[in-house]
């Protein structure tokens, strides 16, 4: 992409009402647009960096033998009351219609999926079953804040399975644990597998996948070395910082501010039972179906993705989630420069890079360093009269090193 092409460029300065890191850089650098408070606009370089996380996060869904749909948004009054949520969950949006008939937009979709797949579930032979998507969901926030990192209106890809028998779930439950570290770790975040209360969803224990962060929501506990890891809400009476830890023994127990990026609950038979979906087993009996849900905050994860890989220059994206994987910059006025990039820039774009050219006019060196380090795509090409027009300067972004390339021998 040419850089004259961008509708939304780098500014000068963070917004004055930005309190975070990912809301300032994210704004600042072009990728966001606030519309109030929890909701933003995603411009075309925010939208590359939310559809590169999808697609990690989709391959490995698809990886566990899940099968990916698209439910609606809106959904009937009528769903949520067989679950007792149209009352009880206090974040739900509701809405009349102009029919006179209430509507809900999905913060999660248990409530929806059920019946969906009560219409493919009736034998043993159906099961276990696994469907996925990643949709926006919409949460009535009291307060709003952090930037994207806690909204009214997010991206997130929610799994759900089904299964004959508890074992079968579990099994299947330690196995979406591995994948989700593998995920994250994909997605340059070190989480926490993290114990938790299933708050709204069950009453059952739940593990959180938690990034440690300043700007995070939730105070956790966790152990340096054999890494069990707590939310303060459910700690064990008396387990606080400098507590040994539970389960090692060994070590001291150490307090953070962390930012939930996942999650996943074992819902047991909640959802399931309200809505009558069962199965005959090979003995013709009814039996219940058990049920996992499992949550990844793809906006969520966009904006701790900014809070950990940062610097006082801008944003320092890892390799996998870039916005573009290479950011080519021409320096000066001499016609010969501009045509080598050009040149280079095509050559690129054949080999099926990734490249943001930044083919600007009277503009300084300076500011479009800035704007780079700003944009914070992993590496930097420039081509100036200093280089001249046989080589081209390579910069990985956060280095202060950098390597001089012969152009005719360019493959990166």
């Amino acid at each position: 992409m040419l850089f004259s092409q961008l509708i939304f460029t780098p500014e000068k300065s963070a917004p004055a009402n930005a309190t975070t890191i990912n809301h300032k850089l994210l704004t600042q650098a072009g990728f966001v647009r606030q519309v109030m408070a929890g909701v933003y606009v995603y411009t075309p370089l925010g939208l590359r960096v939310l559809r590169k996380i999808s697609d990690i996060v989709r391959k490995e869904m698809e990886g566990m033998g899940s099968s990916e749909i698209l439910m609606s948004a809106l959904s009937p009054k009528s769903n949520w009351q067989v679950t007792g949520a149209w009352d009880s969950v206090d974040v739900l949006f509701k809405l009349n219609s102009q029919t006179n008939k209430e509507y809900a937009l999905g913060f999660s979709h248990e409530e929806v999926v059920v019946p969906l797949l009560k219409e493919v579930i009736s034998s043993y032979r159906d099961l276990p079953k696994s469907v996925y998507q990643i949709q926006w969901k919409f949460r009535d926030e009291l307060r709003a804040k952090s930037g994207i990192l806690r909204g009214r209106e997010f991206l997130m890809k929610d799994m759900y399975s089904f299964h004959a028998t508890h074992e079968d779930f579990e099994d299947y439950y330690g196995k979406a644990k591995e994948v989700y570290l593998k995920t994250f770790e994909r997605l340059g975040l070190d989480a926490k597998v993290t114990e938790a209360s299933g708050g709204s969803f069950s009453e059952k224990i739940s593990y959180e996948f938690m990034v440690l962060t300043d700007a995070g929501e939730d105070d956790i506990l966790y152990c340096p070395d054999c890494g069990y890891c707590v939310n303060t809400e459910i700690a064990t009476q008396g387990l606080t910082e400098g507590s040994e830890c539970p389960k090692c023994k060994k070590t001291k127990m150490v307090g953070a501010k962390a930012s939930e990026a996942g999650n996943i609950f074992d819902l047991g038979t909640a959802k399931s039972a309200p809505f009558g979906l069962t199965y005959v087993d090979g003995k013709n009996a009814e039996r219940e179906i058990y049920m996992g849900c499992y949550g990844i905050g793809i906006s969520r994860a966009m904006g701790i993705i900014v809070e950990k890989h940062a610097d006082d220059k801008g944003i320092v994206w890892p390799e996998n989630v870039a916005p573009f994987q290479y950011h080519l910059i021409a320096l000066g006025e001499d016609e010969a420069i501009l045509k080598k990039a050009s040149e280079v820039y095509e050559k690129l774009i054949g080999q099926g890079k990734e490249v943001l050219f930044d083919e600007r006019r009277n503009l300084s060196a300076g500011a479009k360093f800035a704007a780079a380090d700003l944009i914070g795509c992993p590496n930097r090409l420039v081509i100036s009269p200093k280089t001249g027009i046989e080589q081209i300067e390579l910069k990985k972004r956060g280095s202060n090193d950098s390597r001089l390339i012969e152009i005719n021998r360019l493959s990166l």
